[in-house]
């Protein structure tokens, strides 16, 4: 779709993302942040930017972002998908799609969500925030669904350019 890949420029599933990115003619960006262990730029970003704080981290991330992929992780994931949902929930971010990769991985959190939602906790309204998929194309249409409906999107020159050569 001509995005840029903008990531937590971590290594693992960050780093399949700007990889895939990279070697393919996009833009790859890195949001790192500074831990005393784990957390190194991955060598596939074209900009690395590294933070003191999550939370400066995820507003970059938000602020910059048109759609949320959530593949599978732990605590910091989580976070991060907390946020954007309570973020879209309350109408501070507008109609932003957030896709869960793994429906294996997520199912429980799924589960729970309607859990929530029998409870009151959530509107049943808010299980059609997220989008739990293990197929791609799925994801890529859900997402491009949300981006043609709300936004003009004008392909970089250079993707022209390697789109011609094929």
């Amino acid at each position: 779709m001509g995005f840029t890949t903008l990531t937590g420029g971590g290594p693992g599933i960050m780093e399949a993302a700007n990889r895939g990115a990279f070697e393919n003619g996009g833009q790859s960006i890195g949001c790192n942040i500074q831990l005393p262990f784990e957390q190194k730029p991955n060598p596939y970003v074209h900009k690395s930017v590294t933070f003191e704080h999550f939370f400066v981290r995820k507003v970059l991330l938000t602020k910059y972002s048109y759609a949320f992929i959530i593949l599978p992780g732990g605590f910091g994931t989580m976070d991060e998908l907390f946020e954007i949902l309570t973020l879209v929930q309350t109408k501070m971010v507008h109609n932003f799609p957030v896709v869960l990769y793994g429906k294996e991985y997520y199912h429980e959190l799924f589960e729970y969500f309607e859990h929530m939602a029998d409870k009151g906790a959530i509107n049943r309204e808010d299980l059609s925030l997220v989008l739990v998929t293990n197929d791609v194309e799925e994801a890529m249409q859900h997402i491009g669904t949300y981006i043609q409906t709300n936004y003009k999107v004008m392909p970089r020159k250079r993707y022209w350019w390697l789109m011609e050569k094929r």
